[in-house]
């Protein structure tokens, strides 16, 4: 099977993009400076993976459909690994603290721990551990 792509860039709409990037920046990602500005900041999820947090404004120059109100609808669910659960409960309790909501409590699958959180624009990202060695058996 041929790999499509090398990098995936998920676009997001934020009403604030200065709070944006505070909170995301209290969890513990960096920004790609090269391609943010005042009107999007590129977020750093993994090695090709990143988020472009978009001002609402500027998110609406890419569509002409109406944008979610993430707050009352689920237009995406943003699932990012983790290394252990006590990574998923340190990522999730800094969103938290830095003023995102929980948007479960945490589920345990046996193989596999997750926990989400909402930003603040209602955006939810599932943070999730799975022990691969559990699978094994």
């Amino acid at each position: 099977m041929a790999v499509l792509s090398k990098q995936i860039y998920v676009n997001l709409p934020v009403k604030n993009l200065e709070a944006s990037r505070a909170l995301f920046s209290a969890i513990g990602f960096e920004f790609n400076a090269q391609f943010s500005d005042e009107k999007a900041a590129c977020l750093v999820v993994g090695e090709n993976i990143f988020a472009m947090l978009l001002q609402e404004e500027y998110f609406k120059t890419f569509t002409k459909k109406e944008i979610a109100d993430a707050t009352k609808t689920t237009e995406v669910l943003i699932a990012i690994s983790a290394d252990s659960r006590e990574e998923v409960d340190g990522i999730v309790n800094r969103a938290v603290a830095a003023g995102a909501s929980p948007a479960s409590d945490p589920i345990d699958h046996g193989f596999m721990y997750q926990w989400s959180f909402q930003d603040l624009d209602g955006h939810v990202w599932e943070v999730a551990y799975m022990d691969m060695s559990a699978l094994e058996g």
